[in-house]
């Protein structure tokens, strides 16, 4: 009798949620009713709030059950689990499921399908097609595929790939690094991690053909010491694909794990973590593609960039850049948190709108209560209100309604929410995490989250409020990096579309 494939994820938020009890309970109830089963551990689909997610082999396709708990896996075998049995917590078959028939999946299209850790799984869905094709193909050619891609950076800042990789191509030197900045800090994101604990080879894949396009030997893969399981797979995986000659002499792939500080994600602090340093950021010029790692030329793609990499190879850059709107082709892949029905994450082309993701596919709040507002692009992305819902998600779009993509988080809040103690909460992020190199991003920060509250408490607030602002434009204008750039979006946004917050305490004077 041949044994029915079980899948049960090992995604980190599966995990937390019980996924592992739930496969020590299938196995050891099914070995006691002497049922053949084969458990495969995959990454996650990633609809969070149905983990952990169970999926059942069938000549009919792969049929979802969840959210599972190790208690329900007697009732699930009882009702013929390993037929697709009819069961409250059936879904049907996956791939007609709504929210993963709504997805253009390129970067995801084999998260939560294959065993992460297999490379036959790999090869057999597509895996490595990319990295055989630039073999191929001369440096020039593979930079003009990312080009024709219309590929920009995935990490946030959304500069153009191919910009990056051609300049690197073209300066001189004896050794050139690849270095994948996997230091995903910004609140309600999780496509990275996903990505490394679903897909590892992709990313392997993706670091290799970068090497082969500017002519680098070496990789560093740089995690964030809060993803245990993510350096874990990574580290097999690397492994796995040394023993297979993927990775060797010609290019190599090293993991640094970083030490938790939020400024390591902008690239010249994490080039200094590298190296040994404290994180702090470099000013620029020399920009890291002509003096980088050690001195040396070096392209810094986040993961989701260097992931999309083999496809964009594989299938030519004109097919990818077929999806999206404007400058921004390709997908992204959406992250949908807080206070949301159906948490988790969305791969669509550039353009689907705010409403959409947040009402539609969000399913709107999980608290029943009006939404009121919505942060996107992490802890330094502006707060929409209920009037901008209607934005396009794309980078041109997002920036002229004040706000910016970032890496694709999405948090949502409804009307409980108090937006002058969100205004306050930026500015002490950037005070906390601050490398304390600039003055404006160090000391501005810091006397912002102040301000705010003698504001709170109704002290001259339209004295503070004007001072507040001042504050915004001087780190705005004055830091050296993104965090004390970027922390007045947040705080202006709340100002400018959520003033009442601020003129709730009754005012008082000077002298109190």
């Amino acid at each position: 009798m041949s044994a029915t494939r079980i899948y049960v994820p090992c995604d980190s938020a599966a995990l937390s949620v019980g996924a592992d009890e739930v496969a020590r309970a299938l196995g050891a109830e099914a070995a006691r009713r002497g049922l053949a089963v084969d458990l495969v551990r995959n990454g996650s689909r990633g609809m969070m709030w149905l983990e952990p997610f169970v999926e059942i082999e069938t000549p009919q396709g792969r049929i979802g059950y969840g959210p599972v708990r190790a208690a329900d896996v007697g009732s699930l075998l009882d009702a013929g689990l390993l037929q697709g049995g009819a069961h409250t917590l059936r879904h049907g078959p996956v791939e007609d499921m709504d929210f993963i028939k709504r997805q253009q999946r390129l970067t995801f299209a084999r998260i939560g399908v294959t065993d992460p850790l297999s490379l036959d799984d790999y090869r057999r869905h597509g895996g490595l097609a990319g990295l055989e094709r630039a073999k191929a193909m001369t440096p020039d050619a593979i930079v003009a595929e990312v080009q024709a891609s219309g590929l920009r950076g995935r990490g946030g800042a959304g500069f153009p790939a191919g910009i990056k990789w051609r300049t690197v191509l073209e300066a001189g030197g004896p050794q050139k690094f690849i270095v994948c900045n996997a230091d995903e800090g910004d609140s309600g994101t999780f496509a990275d991690r996903m990505v490394m604990e679903g897909d590892p080879f992709m990313l392997i894949e993706g670091m290799a053909i970068a090497g082969l396009a500017v002519g680098a030997t070496r990789g560093v893969l740089y995690i964030r010491s809060e993803y245990p399981h993510a350096i874990d797979t990574m580290g097999k995986a690397i492994a796995i694909a040394r023993k297979a000659s993927i990775l060797g002499p010609a290019f190599d792939i090293e993991i640094r794990v970083g030490a938790g500080a939020y400024i390591c994600g902008e690239e010249t602090s994490l080039l200094e973590s590298i190296e040994g340093k404290r994180g702090q950021v470099r000013a620029k010029p020399p920009l890291p593609a002509h003096k980088g790692l050690f001195g040396c030329p070096t392209i810094i793609n986040n993961v989701l960039t260097l992931a999309a990499a083999p496809s964009i190879i594989a299938q030519g850059g004109k097919a990818y850049a077929q999806h999206g709107m404007g400058r921004s082709r390709g997908t992204m892949p959406f992250q949908l948190a807080g206070n949301l029905q159906r948490r988790g994450l969305f791969e669509a082309p550039f353009g689907m709108t705010l409403r959409e993701l947040v009402e539609d596919i969000g399913g709107g709040t999980a608290s029943g209560r009006p939404l009121r507002a919505v942060q996107v692009g992490g802890p330094l992305g502006a707060y929409f209100p209920e009037s901008l819902l209607d934005t396009p998600l794309d980078y041109e779009a997002m920036a002229a309604a004040g706000g910016l993509l970032g890496h694709g988080g999405i948090v949502a809040f409804d009307d409980t929410v108090d937006m002058a103690k969100q205004a306050k909460f930026a500015f002490e992020f950037c005070a906390i995490e601050s490398c304390g190199k600039c003055t404006p991003c160090r000391i501005g920060s810091t006397r912002g989250a102040e301000t705010i509250v003698k504001i709170a408490a109704g002290r001259n607030v339209e004295s503070n409020i004007a001072l507040v602002k001042d504050l915004c434009t001087v780190m705005t204008d004055g830091s050296l990096c993104a965090l004390g750039g970027l922390t007045p979006m947040p705080v202006m946004s709340a100002l400018n579309h959520f003033a009442e917050d601020f003129r709730r305490a009754p005012a008082r004077d000077a002298a109190e």
